[in-house]
């Protein structure tokens, strides 16, 4: 397999919960700076493999590769020093309801920098402004929409300048409007940060809209059933499953 372009190399994984085999033998690529999708129906796994990309739960076999560093048989502080160039936005938000919006965005900086509270709030306003809630520093969560939430987890995901990104079904219990919107955010973010993006997702016009790339992972065969572009993967899988998923709204336009 080629790592010229790749960030992250998935080789033969099993992901496992005891003796229930989830899904394996996943082999795929990530490559730099690409909006790629995990795909499938519910209870594939997708979720789960996230947890295994963000080191959250440990395969049963099998390896990932970020560059060439071997993850999982790296050591505990190796695996943290690695996460900490990562941002995860969770399907909730997963706000502290106590906490502040801004109080929310600085933690990581917080927990995980040096700097001075002044430069950490110029910080915090900056990545609001970034996804559109400059003015809601002092909001608490309960205060904001949904949508907003979404937003205000994406910066502090962001906080830290990530080189990867992981979303966790964002479009989830959004209208089509600010699902859209936070589509257009996430373009914007890999545009401007450079960052490569990581989405689970099952909402067709997300996919169609900004990924790159995909896997399908299928629950039937306990396996991934195509790898690639999501819109040639509609006209050209070798899959009726992963054709019937991609075709299943008049979110695909052949």
């Amino acid at each position: 397999m080629s790592t010229s372009n790749s960030l992250i190399r998935v080789q033969d994984l099993t992901m496992a919960y005891g003796d229930f085999v989830l899904q394996e033998n996943l082999t795929f690529t990530i490559k730099q700076g690409s909006i790629f999708t995990i795909m499938g129906e519910s209870g594939c796994g997708k979720s789960t493999l996230l947890r295994h990309l963000t080191g959250l739960k440990r395969p049963a076999a099998g390896n990932i590769y970020y560059s060439d560093m071997n993850f999982w048989e790296s050591s505990a502080k190796q695996r943290v020093l690695r996460m900490q160039h990562c941002g995860v936005l969770y399907q909730s938000g997963a706000l502290f309801s106590s906490m502040t919006i801004g109080e929310n965005v600085a933690l990581p900086l917080q927990q995980f920098t040096q700097l001075s509270p002044r430069v950490i709030q110029e910080i915090v306003d900056f990545k609001l402004a970034l996804v559109g809630l400059k003015g809601f520093t002092d909001f608490l969560p309960s205060a904001i929409s949904g949508g907003m939430k979404k937003r205000a987890g994406l910066a502090r995901a962001i906080a830290l300048d990530p080189d990867i990104l992981f979303f966790d079904e964002p479009s989830a219990g959004l209208d089509p409007i600010s699902s859209r919107l936070l589509d257009d955010l996430i373009l914007e973010l890999r545009d401007s940060l450079g960052a490569t993006i990581i989405i689970v997702t099952h909402e067709l016009p997300s996919i169609f809209a900004i990924a790159d790339d995909s896997i399908f992972l299928d629950t039937d065969t306990k396996t991934m059933l195509a790898t690639g572009n999501p819109k040639d993967l509609a006209n050209k899988s070798d899959s009726c499953k992963v054709k019937k998923f991609l075709r299943r709204s008049a979110s695909f336009s052949g």
